[in-house]
């Protein structure tokens, strides 16, 4: 598929609940009705925020295909636009728990998974208790009009997914999050840098508000591939054109057009994963 221009949605709301799966319907309608080709929601949309205690339930997890996925899916069916979710999925070997994110196509066909990577361990964010980092590195995504990538919050801190991304051609990362309103300052600094070194849009949707004790809060955003931001908001729903022209522009221009030494550096971690 090849255009110019994706309309994101970002859905700055969460949606457990008895009534989460009619409240995440009628914001995709409402993404759809503003022009949006895809959604993104924050980590873990269809949860509370479970991280926010060490002990974990067994009923915030589910097998492939589990009920969050199918109202994902089904949600993004009747709205008639892609959505990027999420859930605590076991993923089959020994009940092993990831923090999966989930790319749903307009006709809620799964076009894509990757397994957060980076997982926190700290007051109100007990995630390591709750699942495992995953194996796979972040790959380029190419179902929609723009080629996307995914990275989930603490990815974030940990910049080598967004430039591996950016060498293969992303133009976007989607980054899902939840993070508290006393560190926003920070996080947008580190989406800034994500963006500009990387040459791609971070397009990040946070959890809007403290849940269980846990601060969390801050706005959602979207900042372009020269570094800037271009919209910031904690609005439920606000969509975002990105341009594939400044993609284009950010890697003609410095650092954009740096070479990216991919043999070489995977030379180099691989001597340092052997304690070289």
């Amino acid at each position: 598929m090849t255009t110019d221009v994706l309309h994101v949605a970002l859905v700055h709301e969460t949606f457990h609940g008895a009534d989460g799966s009619e409240r995440l319907a009628a914001r995709l309608g409402q993404a759809r009705q503003r022009g949006a080709d895809l959604a993104v929601l924050p980590e873990l949309p269809l949860n509370a925020w479970a991280p926010a205690s060490r002990g974990a339930r067994d009923e915030d997890a589910e097998a492939a295909d589990g009920p969050r996925q199918r109202a994902l899916s089904d949600a993004a069916r009747r709205a008639g636009v892609g959505v990027l979710g999420g859930a605590i999925v076991r993923d089959g070997r020994g009940g092993r728990r990831v923090s999966q994110a989930l790319l749903w196509d307009a006709g809620g066909r799964l076009v894509a998974t990757y397994a957060k990577l980076h997982i926190p361990h700290e007051q109100g964010f007990w995630e390591s208790d709750h699942y495992e980092a995953g194996d796979d590195p972040p790959r380029r995504i190419d179902a929609f009009a723009l080629p996307l990538g995914i990275q989930i919050c603490s990815d974030l801190n940990r910049p080598q997914g967004c430039l591996m991304l950016g060498a293969q051609g992303a133009c976007a990362v989607l980054a899902p999050r939840a993070t508290p309103l006393e560190t926003y300052e920070r996080w947008r600094l580190v989406l800034r840098a994500d963006a500009l070194t990387s040459a791609v849009y971070i397009v990040s949707v946070n959890r809007p508000g403290p849940e269980s004790g846990v601060g969390i809060g801050g706005p959602s955003l979207v900042v372009a591939p020269d570094g800037q931001v271009v919209h910031e908001s904690t609005d439920a729903v606000s969509v975002v054109a990105l341009r594939r022209e400044a993609v284009d522009a950010s890697r003609r221009a410095y650092p954009g057009y740096l070479a990216v030494r991919s043999e070489l550096y995977a030379r180099g971690w691989s001597e340092t994963a052997r304690g070289r």
